[in-house]
């Protein structure tokens, strides 16, 4: 259970690599500072999960029909996949709801300054652009969480297997990253896999009353 758990959620966080790769282009964040910018969102992703992993085990255990919500929604999210191309999509971090907020209530400077996630000017704290990365990566990382921590309870609801199985996971996602930045774009294939595996683990929650799919068998 925890390979599998593991597996699918490596699977998942490669399409998080995408997404990085894009917004450190946007944002044009310097390679020096992408390694602090990963590492805290890796932190912060570590916190968010385990506090949707409670929810979503205390949720499963009170109301066990949420595992078909579960697989519903993971299998449509997959059929969505088979016919999204990342080529066309629309990248605009601005439309972020927590960076409008953010720019709201928070002074932010126009340019970095080294490392720091936050400045002070004339006296005047003030966020620096690598927070709004950051800001940005955590968000991204939540949406995706949606996705693979769903995913996960269809193959064990045993709270410390999923949470585990998660952060041994996204632990090695920033050496992945850099690992694979450079050819990323390579990844033609990344959105048809990544829908097949979500439909699979989708249907498998759907059928599970009526036939368990062996865990090895998913594995």
């Amino acid at each position: 259970e925890f390979l599998t758990g593991y597996i699918i959620e490596k699977s998942l966080s490669v399409d998080n690599l995408f997404v990085f790769a894009l917004i450190f282009s946007y944002f044009r964040v310097p390679p020096a500072y992408q390694h602090r910018v990963l590492f805290w969102g890796v932190l912060g992703a570590i916190v968010m999960r385990g506090i949707l992993i409670l929810v979503g085990a205390g949720m499963i255990s009170r109301f066990h029909w949420i595992t078909y919500l579960f697989g519903a929604f993971l299998l449509y999210t997959g059929y969505r996949m088979l016919g999204h191309d990342k080529d066309k999509e629309e990248f605009d971090p601005e439309k972020n709801p927590a960076i409008r907020l953010l720019r709201r209530f928070f002074p932010v400077t126009s340019e970095y300054d080294e490392h720091h996630l936050f400045t002070r000017r004339a006296g005047v704290l003030h966020a620096t652009p690598l927070f709004l990365v950051l800001l940005v990566v955590e968000t991204t990382d939540l949406v995706f969480a949606v996705d693979s921590i769903p995913a996960i309870f269809t193959v064990t609801v045993d709270p410390f297997i999923v949470y585990t199985s998660n952060i041994c996971a996204i632990l090695g996602l920033r050496s992945l990253y850099f690992l694979l930045a450079h050819i990323i774009d390579k990844f033609r294939y990344l959105s048809t896999g990544l829908a097949i595996i979500l439909m699979f683990i989708g249907a498998k929650a759907l059928v599970a009353s009526f036939y368990h799919i062996p865990v090895n068998v998913s594995l």
